[in-house]
Protein backbone atom coordinates (compact mmCIF):
# COMPACT_ATOMS: atom_id res chain seq x y z
CA UNK A 1 0.00 0.00 0.00
CA UNK A 2 1.10 3.53 -0.52
CA UNK A 3 0.83 6.34 1.82
CA UNK A 4 0.43 9.81 0.56
CA UNK A 5 0.83 12.50 2.46
CA UNK A 6 -0.94 15.46 1.60
CA UNK A 7 -1.92 19.12 3.65
CA UNK A 8 -5.01 18.66 2.46
CA UNK A 9 -7.34 15.73 1.18
CA UNK A 10 -9.43 16.86 -1.30
CA UNK A 11 -12.14 14.58 -3.61
CA UNK A 12 -10.03 15.54 -6.51
CA UNK A 13 -6.54 14.30 -4.96
CA UNK A 14 -8.23 11.07 -4.03
CA UNK A 15 -9.98 10.55 -7.19
CA UNK A 16 -6.58 10.92 -9.35
CA UNK A 17 -4.61 8.79 -6.96
CA UNK A 18 -6.39 6.19 -7.69
CA UNK A 19 -6.93 6.23 -10.61
CA UNK A 20 -3.18 6.33 -11.29
CA UNK A 21 -2.41 3.85 -8.33
CA UNK A 22 -5.16 1.33 -8.29
CA UNK A 23 -7.08 1.27 -11.58
CA UNK A 24 -3.49 1.47 -13.72
CA UNK A 25 -0.50 0.54 -11.55
CA UNK A 26 -2.70 -2.03 -8.99
CA UNK A 27 -1.39 -0.31 -6.10
CA UNK A 28 -3.82 0.73 -3.08
CA UNK A 29 -3.31 4.13 -1.82
CA UNK A 30 -4.12 5.88 1.49
CA UNK A 31 -3.67 9.15 2.49
CA UNK A 32 -2.75 11.64 5.02
CA UNK A 33 -2.40 14.63 6.48
CA UNK A 34 -0.37 13.55 9.92
CA UNK A 35 3.31 14.06 9.29
CA UNK A 36 3.90 11.62 12.82
CA UNK A 37 1.89 8.55 10.84
CA UNK A 38 3.71 9.13 7.60
CA UNK A 39 7.44 8.91 9.13
CA UNK A 40 6.21 5.99 10.73
CA UNK A 41 4.79 4.15 7.53
CA UNK A 42 7.66 1.85 6.45
CA UNK A 43 6.59 0.85 2.83
CA UNK A 44 5.55 2.59 0.12
CA UNK A 45 5.22 6.29 0.53
CA UNK A 46 5.32 9.72 -0.53
CA UNK A 47 4.33 13.09 -0.08
CA UNK A 48 2.24 15.99 -2.20
CA UNK A 49 2.47 18.96 -1.08
CA UNK A 50 4.22 22.43 -1.80
CA UNK A 51 7.19 21.69 0.19
CA UNK A 52 9.63 18.99 0.91
CA UNK A 53 9.65 17.57 4.52
CA UNK A 54 13.19 16.31 4.51
CA UNK A 55 14.45 13.53 1.70
CA UNK A 56 11.56 11.57 0.93
CA UNK A 57 9.98 10.62 -2.25
CA UNK A 58 8.10 14.09 -2.96
CA UNK A 59 6.09 15.96 -6.08
CA UNK A 60 5.26 19.04 -5.93
CA UNK A 61 1.93 19.62 -6.23
CA UNK A 62 -0.31 21.94 -8.88
CA UNK A 63 -3.16 24.09 -7.29
CA UNK A 64 -5.92 22.11 -9.53
CA UNK A 65 -6.12 19.60 -6.92
CA UNK A 66 -7.42 21.69 -4.39
CA UNK A 67 -9.71 23.52 -6.28
CA UNK A 68 -12.74 23.75 -6.83
CA UNK A 69 -14.83 24.56 -10.26
CA UNK A 70 -13.14 26.05 -12.93
CA UNK A 71 -10.84 28.50 -13.36
CA UNK A 72 -8.89 30.14 -16.03
CA UNK A 73 -5.80 27.01 -15.80
CA UNK A 74 -2.50 28.00 -17.65
CA UNK A 75 -1.17 25.29 -19.65
CA UNK A 76 2.35 24.74 -21.19
CA UNK A 77 2.80 21.73 -22.83
CA UNK A 78 6.90 20.15 -22.99
CA UNK A 79 8.71 17.47 -24.39
CA UNK A 80 9.14 14.90 -21.43
CA UNK A 81 11.62 11.82 -22.77
CA UNK A 82 9.00 9.26 -25.29
CA UNK A 83 5.94 11.88 -24.51
CA UNK A 84 4.93 15.31 -23.50
CA UNK A 85 3.21 16.56 -20.49
CA UNK A 86 2.27 19.96 -18.73
CA UNK A 87 2.08 21.67 -15.13
CA UNK A 88 6.17 21.53 -15.04
CA UNK A 89 7.75 21.38 -11.39
CA UNK A 90 11.38 21.65 -11.84
CA UNK A 91 14.49 20.04 -10.62
CA UNK A 92 13.17 19.26 -6.94
CA UNK A 93 10.39 16.78 -7.15
CA UNK A 94 10.86 13.38 -7.92
CA UNK A 95 9.33 13.70 -10.98
CA UNK A 96 9.34 17.20 -13.41
CA UNK A 97 5.82 17.43 -13.71
CA UNK A 98 2.92 16.65 -11.29
CA UNK A 99 1.32 14.44 -13.31
CA UNK A 100 -1.92 13.76 -11.22
CA UNK A 101 -3.16 17.47 -11.52
CA UNK A 102 -2.23 16.55 -15.46
CA UNK A 103 -4.38 13.27 -15.49
CA UNK A 104 -6.36 15.33 -13.62
CA UNK A 105 -7.25 17.55 -16.52
CA UNK A 106 -7.75 15.00 -19.04
CA UNK A 107 -9.73 12.16 -17.26
CA UNK A 108 -12.34 15.04 -15.53
CA UNK A 109 -12.86 16.29 -19.58
CA UNK A 110 -11.68 19.79 -17.96
CA UNK A 111 -11.58 21.01 -21.34
CA UNK A 112 -15.09 20.33 -22.46
CA UNK A 113 -16.72 22.42 -19.84
CA UNK A 114 -14.97 25.51 -21.36
CA UNK A 115 -16.05 27.06 -24.09
CA UNK A 116 -15.61 25.70 -27.57
CA UNK A 117 -16.96 25.22 -30.87
CA UNK A 118 -18.84 22.03 -31.60
CA UNK A 119 -19.93 20.10 -34.78
CA UNK A 120 -22.99 19.81 -36.55
CA UNK A 121 -24.20 16.89 -33.96
CA UNK A 122 -23.55 18.97 -31.13
CA UNK A 123 -20.53 17.12 -30.51
CA UNK A 124 -16.85 17.90 -28.73
CA UNK A 125 -14.39 17.67 -31.65
CA UNK A 126 -10.85 16.16 -31.50
CA UNK A 127 -9.29 19.14 -33.05
CA UNK A 128 -10.81 21.13 -30.40
CA UNK A 129 -8.79 19.23 -27.78
CA UNK A 130 -5.45 20.10 -26.36
CA UNK A 131 -4.00 16.27 -27.13
CA UNK A 132 -4.78 17.00 -30.78
CA UNK A 133 -3.53 20.48 -30.62
CA UNK A 134 -0.34 20.13 -28.83
CA UNK A 135 -0.11 16.68 -30.66
CA UNK A 136 -0.38 13.47 -28.36
CA UNK A 137 -3.83 12.36 -29.18
CA UNK A 138 -1.97 8.80 -30.45
CA UNK A 139 -0.72 8.40 -27.05
CA UNK A 140 -2.47 7.32 -23.59
CA UNK A 141 -0.68 9.68 -21.68
CA UNK A 142 -1.81 9.44 -18.27
CA UNK A 143 -1.13 5.61 -18.46
CA UNK A 144 2.81 6.49 -19.87
CA UNK A 145 2.81 9.17 -16.95
CA UNK A 146 1.98 6.35 -14.57
CA UNK A 147 4.13 3.57 -15.24
CA UNK A 148 7.10 6.69 -15.17
CA UNK A 149 5.80 7.40 -11.72
CA UNK A 150 5.91 4.11 -11.01
CA UNK A 151 9.53 3.20 -12.06
CA UNK A 152 10.38 6.25 -9.87
CA UNK A 153 9.13 4.41 -6.91
CA UNK A 154 10.96 1.36 -7.74
CA UNK A 155 14.39 3.21 -7.86
CA UNK A 156 12.94 4.59 -4.54
CA UNK A 157 11.17 1.02 -3.20
CA UNK A 158 13.19 -1.32 -4.57
CA UNK A 159 11.86 -4.00 -2.61
CA UNK A 160 8.19 -3.39 -3.36
CA UNK A 161 6.60 -5.97 -5.73
CA UNK A 162 4.18 -4.20 -8.33
CA UNK A 163 1.66 -6.69 -9.72
CA UNK A 164 1.44 -7.04 -13.55
CA UNK A 165 -1.65 -6.60 -15.36
CA UNK A 166 -1.99 -7.72 -18.96
CA UNK A 167 -3.10 -6.38 -22.34
CA UNK A 168 -6.65 -6.49 -23.24
CA UNK A 169 -9.14 -5.75 -26.05
CA UNK A 170 -13.09 -5.71 -25.49
CA UNK A 171 -13.91 -5.47 -29.31
CA UNK A 172 -17.12 -3.45 -29.81
CA UNK A 173 -20.05 -4.08 -32.59
CA UNK A 174 -22.41 -0.78 -32.97
CA UNK A 175 -25.67 -2.22 -34.52
CA UNK A 176 -27.61 0.88 -35.54
CA UNK A 177 -29.37 -1.10 -37.56
CA UNK A 178 -29.41 -5.09 -38.10
CA UNK A 179 -31.00 -5.54 -41.84
CA UNK A 180 -30.39 -3.22 -44.59
CA UNK A 181 -33.36 -4.39 -46.15
CA UNK A 182 -35.55 -6.61 -44.13
CA UNK A 183 -38.33 -5.72 -41.45
CA UNK A 184 -38.52 -2.66 -42.35
CA UNK A 185 -41.73 -2.16 -42.84
CA UNK A 186 -44.40 -1.58 -45.43
CA UNK A 187 -43.95 2.44 -45.89
CA UNK A 188 -39.94 2.38 -45.94
CA UNK A 189 -39.74 -0.62 -47.85
CA UNK A 190 -41.81 0.74 -50.50
CA UNK A 191 -40.38 4.52 -49.70
CA UNK A 192 -36.79 2.95 -50.45
CA UNK A 193 -37.31 1.50 -53.70
CA UNK A 194 -39.26 4.49 -55.16
CA UNK A 195 -35.96 6.76 -53.95
CA UNK A 196 -33.78 3.54 -55.08
CA UNK A 197 -36.07 3.87 -58.73
CA UNK A 198 -36.29 7.37 -59.05
CA UNK A 199 -32.16 7.97 -58.47
CA UNK A 200 -31.81 4.98 -60.84
CA UNK A 201 -30.09 2.77 -58.44
CA UNK A 202 -31.25 -0.28 -59.80
CA UNK A 203 -28.58 -2.51 -58.47
CA UNK A 204 -29.82 -1.62 -55.07
CA UNK A 205 -33.72 -2.28 -56.17
CA UNK A 206 -32.81 -5.48 -57.40
CA UNK A 207 -30.65 -6.38 -54.10
CA UNK A 208 -33.27 -5.15 -52.26
CA UNK A 209 -36.00 -7.57 -53.78
CA UNK A 210 -33.69 -10.84 -54.01
CA UNK A 211 -33.27 -10.41 -49.89
CA UNK A 212 -36.86 -9.86 -49.67
CA UNK A 213 -38.05 -12.56 -51.63
CA UNK A 214 -35.52 -14.84 -49.41
CA UNK A 215 -33.38 -15.33 -52.60
CA UNK A 216 -30.04 -13.28 -50.91
CA UNK A 217 -28.66 -12.86 -47.61
CA UNK A 218 -29.48 -9.35 -46.00
CA UNK A 219 -25.95 -7.61 -46.20
CA UNK A 220 -26.36 -5.96 -42.80
CA UNK A 221 -26.62 -9.68 -41.38
CA UNK A 222 -23.22 -10.07 -40.31
CA UNK A 223 -24.06 -12.04 -36.78
CA UNK A 224 -23.14 -15.19 -38.10
CA UNK A 225 -19.81 -14.36 -38.71
CA UNK A 226 -19.46 -12.48 -35.80
CA UNK A 227 -20.47 -15.12 -33.41
CA UNK A 228 -18.26 -17.62 -35.24
CA UNK A 229 -15.38 -15.37 -34.29
CA UNK A 230 -16.76 -14.80 -30.77
CA UNK A 231 -16.63 -18.82 -30.11
CA UNK A 232 -12.94 -18.49 -30.82
CA UNK A 233 -12.12 -15.12 -29.53
CA UNK A 234 -10.37 -15.14 -25.59
CA UNK A 235 -12.45 -11.91 -25.05
CA UNK A 236 -16.35 -11.37 -24.91
CA UNK A 237 -17.80 -8.95 -27.51
CA UNK A 238 -19.93 -6.35 -26.67
CA UNK A 239 -22.81 -5.73 -28.85
CA UNK A 240 -24.96 -2.12 -28.80
CA UNK A 241 -28.48 -2.34 -30.10
CA UNK A 242 -30.55 0.76 -31.02
CA UNK A 243 -33.74 0.06 -29.83
CA UNK A 244 -35.51 3.71 -29.67
CA UNK A 245 -37.63 4.81 -32.18
CA UNK A 246 -37.77 5.83 -36.11
CA UNK A 247 -36.15 9.15 -36.27
CA UNK A 248 -34.36 11.67 -38.52
CA UNK A 249 -30.70 10.56 -37.12
CA UNK A 250 -31.87 7.00 -36.18
CA UNK A 251 -33.39 4.43 -38.72
CA UNK A 252 -33.23 1.37 -36.96
CA UNK A 253 -36.20 -1.96 -36.64
CA UNK A 254 -39.31 -1.48 -34.81
CA UNK A 255 -37.69 -3.58 -31.42
CA UNK A 256 -41.85 -5.09 -31.24
CA UNK A 257 -40.30 -7.46 -34.22
CA UNK A 258 -40.56 -10.79 -33.10
CA UNK A 259 -37.65 -11.45 -35.69
CA UNK A 260 -35.25 -8.39 -33.72
CA UNK A 261 -36.09 -9.51 -30.71
CA UNK A 262 -35.22 -13.05 -31.28
CA UNK A 263 -31.79 -11.93 -33.18
CA UNK A 264 -30.70 -10.17 -29.51
CA UNK A 265 -31.50 -12.52 -27.05
CA UNK A 266 -29.59 -14.96 -29.71
CA UNK A 267 -26.54 -12.72 -29.70
CA UNK A 268 -26.88 -12.30 -25.65
CA UNK A 269 -26.40 -16.28 -25.49
CA UNK A 270 -22.55 -15.78 -26.72
CA UNK A 271 -21.66 -12.06 -25.89
CA UNK A 272 -22.40 -9.20 -23.89
CA UNK A 273 -25.23 -6.81 -25.49
CA UNK A 274 -25.86 -3.35 -24.57
CA UNK A 275 -28.28 -0.26 -25.15
CA UNK A 276 -26.91 1.87 -27.78
CA UNK A 277 -29.39 5.40 -26.93
CA UNK A 278 -30.81 7.44 -29.47
CA UNK A 279 -30.37 10.15 -30.37
CA UNK A 280 -32.78 12.06 -28.96
CA UNK A 281 -33.22 9.76 -25.49
CA UNK A 282 -29.00 11.36 -24.77
CA UNK A 283 -30.68 14.32 -23.54
CA UNK A 284 -33.91 13.34 -22.65
CA UNK A 285 -34.09 11.45 -19.10
CA UNK A 286 -37.72 9.62 -20.03
CA UNK A 287 -36.82 8.25 -23.25
CA UNK A 288 -33.47 6.84 -22.02
CA UNK A 289 -35.59 5.02 -19.32
CA UNK A 290 -38.45 3.93 -21.71
CA UNK A 291 -35.71 2.46 -24.33
CA UNK A 292 -33.66 0.54 -21.65
CA UNK A 293 -36.59 -0.75 -20.06
CA UNK A 294 -36.86 -2.19 -23.67
CA UNK A 295 -33.51 -3.65 -23.67
CA UNK A 296 -33.79 -5.01 -19.99
CA UNK A 297 -37.56 -6.75 -21.19
CA UNK A 298 -35.65 -8.14 -24.17
CA UNK A 299 -32.56 -9.70 -22.33
CA UNK A 300 -34.31 -10.42 -19.07
CA UNK A 301 -31.62 -8.94 -16.92
CA UNK A 302 -30.39 -5.17 -15.86
CA UNK A 303 -28.48 -3.38 -18.57
CA UNK A 304 -24.92 -2.86 -17.97
CA UNK A 305 -23.39 -1.07 -20.81
CA UNK A 306 -24.49 1.81 -22.67
CA UNK A 307 -23.38 3.66 -25.70
CA UNK A 308 -24.54 6.89 -27.25
CA UNK A 309 -25.86 7.27 -30.71
CA UNK A 310 -23.54 9.26 -32.83
CA UNK A 311 -21.11 8.99 -30.03
CA UNK A 312 -22.36 12.41 -28.66
CA UNK A 313 -21.59 13.76 -25.00
CA UNK A 314 -23.05 16.48 -23.45
CA UNK A 315 -21.02 16.58 -20.22
CA UNK A 316 -22.22 16.52 -17.38
CA UNK A 317 -26.16 15.84 -18.30
CA UNK A 318 -25.63 12.60 -20.39
CA UNK A 319 -23.56 10.50 -17.54
CA UNK A 320 -25.68 12.30 -14.97
CA UNK A 321 -28.64 10.68 -17.16
CA UNK A 322 -26.78 7.44 -16.66
CA UNK A 323 -25.72 7.55 -13.12
CA UNK A 324 -29.87 8.33 -12.08
CA UNK A 325 -30.69 5.08 -14.00
CA UNK A 326 -28.05 2.95 -12.80
CA UNK A 327 -26.14 2.17 -15.63
CA UNK A 328 -23.00 1.20 -14.63
CA UNK A 329 -20.86 1.14 -17.93
CA UNK A 330 -20.72 3.92 -20.89
CA UNK A 331 -18.65 3.22 -24.10
CA UNK A 332 -19.07 6.89 -25.68
CA UNK A 333 -15.68 8.50 -25.10
CA UNK A 334 -13.89 8.32 -27.84
CA UNK A 335 -14.22 10.08 -31.35
CA UNK A 336 -15.60 9.13 -34.68
CA UNK A 337 -13.03 10.35 -36.79
CA UNK A 338 -9.81 10.66 -35.27
CA UNK A 339 -8.04 7.50 -33.42
CA UNK A 340 -6.32 8.01 -30.21
CA UNK A 341 -7.12 8.81 -26.32
CA UNK A 342 -9.94 11.08 -25.84
CA UNK A 343 -9.43 11.16 -22.00
CA UNK A 344 -5.33 10.62 -21.91
CA UNK A 345 -5.76 7.07 -20.79
CA UNK A 346 -6.49 3.44 -22.19
CA UNK A 347 -7.32 2.45 -18.36
CA UNK A 348 -11.27 2.39 -17.87
CA UNK A 349 -12.34 4.63 -15.05
CA UNK A 350 -14.87 6.90 -13.00
CA UNK A 351 -16.85 9.78 -13.75
CA UNK A 352 -16.18 12.71 -11.93
CA UNK A 353 -18.62 15.48 -11.65
CA UNK A 354 -17.22 18.56 -11.94
CA UNK A 355 -19.54 20.60 -11.36
CA UNK A 356 -20.97 18.69 -7.81
CA UNK A 357 -16.81 18.05 -7.25
CA UNK A 358 -17.71 14.28 -6.63
CA UNK A 359 -16.67 11.16 -8.10
CA UNK A 360 -19.37 8.91 -9.61
CA UNK A 361 -19.85 5.02 -10.10
CA UNK A 362 -20.35 5.38 -13.44
CA UNK A 363 -17.07 3.73 -15.26
CA UNK A 364 -15.86 5.69 -18.43
CA UNK A 365 -14.44 2.92 -20.92
CA UNK A 366 -12.87 4.78 -23.30
CA UNK A 367 -12.82 3.28 -27.23
CA UNK A 368 -9.58 4.13 -29.22
CA UNK A 369 -10.83 3.52 -32.59
CA UNK A 370 -13.41 3.77 -34.94
CA UNK A 371 -13.84 1.65 -38.11
CA UNK A 372 -15.15 4.63 -40.05
CA UNK A 373 -11.70 5.91 -39.14
CA UNK A 374 -9.86 3.31 -41.42
CA UNK A 375 -11.40 4.86 -44.49
CA UNK A 376 -9.52 7.27 -44.36
CA UNK A 377 -6.77 5.35 -45.49
CA UNK A 378 -6.28 4.20 -48.68
CA UNK A 379 -4.46 1.08 -49.27
CA UNK A 380 -4.57 -2.00 -46.80
CA UNK A 381 -0.63 -1.68 -45.72
CA UNK A 382 -1.82 1.98 -44.57
CA UNK A 383 -4.71 0.81 -42.12
CA UNK A 384 -2.81 -1.88 -41.02
CA UNK A 385 -0.13 0.54 -40.13
CA UNK A 386 -2.32 3.01 -38.08
CA UNK A 387 -3.74 0.23 -36.55
CA UNK A 388 -0.15 -1.73 -35.38
CA UNK A 389 0.53 1.77 -33.97
CA UNK A 390 -2.11 2.26 -31.82
CA UNK A 391 -2.26 -1.71 -30.73
CA UNK A 392 1.56 -1.25 -29.53
CA UNK A 393 0.90 2.18 -27.84
CA UNK A 394 -1.83 0.53 -25.88
CA UNK A 395 0.54 -2.67 -24.92
CA UNK A 396 3.39 -0.97 -23.96
CA UNK A 397 1.39 0.26 -21.02
CA UNK A 398 -0.54 -3.37 -20.79
CA UNK A 399 -3.94 -1.26 -21.76
CA UNK A 400 -7.44 -1.90 -22.52
CA UNK A 401 -8.20 -1.44 -26.41
CA UNK A 402 -11.43 -0.85 -27.22
CA UNK A 403 -12.24 -1.17 -31.14
CA UNK A 404 -16.00 -0.11 -32.53
CA UNK A 405 -16.72 -1.54 -35.43
CA UNK A 406 -20.50 -2.09 -37.20
CA UNK A 407 -22.38 -5.26 -38.09
CA UNK A 408 -22.57 -3.79 -41.79
CA UNK A 409 -18.79 -3.70 -41.86
CA UNK A 410 -18.07 -7.21 -42.23
CA UNK A 411 -20.61 -7.12 -45.18
CA UNK A 412 -18.76 -7.62 -49.07
CA UNK A 413 -19.19 -4.03 -50.27
CA UNK A 414 -16.29 -2.90 -51.51
CA UNK A 415 -16.09 -0.11 -49.16
CA UNK A 416 -15.70 -2.36 -46.26
CA UNK A 417 -13.12 -4.75 -48.42
CA UNK A 418 -10.70 -5.96 -46.09
CA UNK A 419 -12.25 -4.97 -43.10
CA UNK A 420 -12.48 -8.92 -41.54
CA UNK A 421 -8.90 -8.78 -42.08
CA UNK A 422 -8.72 -5.87 -40.02
CA UNK A 423 -10.60 -6.79 -37.47
CA UNK A 424 -8.82 -10.23 -37.09
CA UNK A 425 -5.47 -8.78 -36.58
CA UNK A 426 -7.20 -6.66 -33.17
CA UNK A 427 -8.60 -10.48 -32.10
CA UNK A 428 -5.26 -11.79 -32.48
CA UNK A 429 -3.47 -9.31 -31.17
CA UNK A 430 -3.14 -10.32 -27.62
CA UNK A 431 -1.19 -13.36 -29.23
CA UNK A 432 1.56 -11.08 -30.91
CA UNK A 433 4.87 -10.76 -28.88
Amino acid sequence: MLLVYTHKISPRLKYVFKHICTRVLGVNVRFTTKIEEFIAHDSLKMSYTKQQLSSEFFIKSHDILFEQGLSDIDINIHDWENTKCFFYLGEKSALPFDIFSASFYLLSRYEEYLPHVKDEYGRFTATESLAYKENFLHQPVVDIWAYKFKKALQKQFPEFDFPKRNYQIIPVIDVPSPYHYKLKGIMRTLGGSLKDFGRLRLKSLYARLMVLLGFRHDPYDTFKYLINRQKTSQFKFLFFFLIGDYSTYDKGINPNKKKFVSLIKHIGDYSRVGLKISYFAIEDELLLKKEKQRIEEILNTNLKASRQSFSKLNLPETYRNLIALEIKEDYTMGYVNHIGFRAGSCTPFLFYDLDYEVQTPLKIVPYQLMDFTLLKYKSLLDKKKVLNEIINEIKQVDGQFVPIFHNYTFNDDKTWQSFKELFNLILDSPNEV
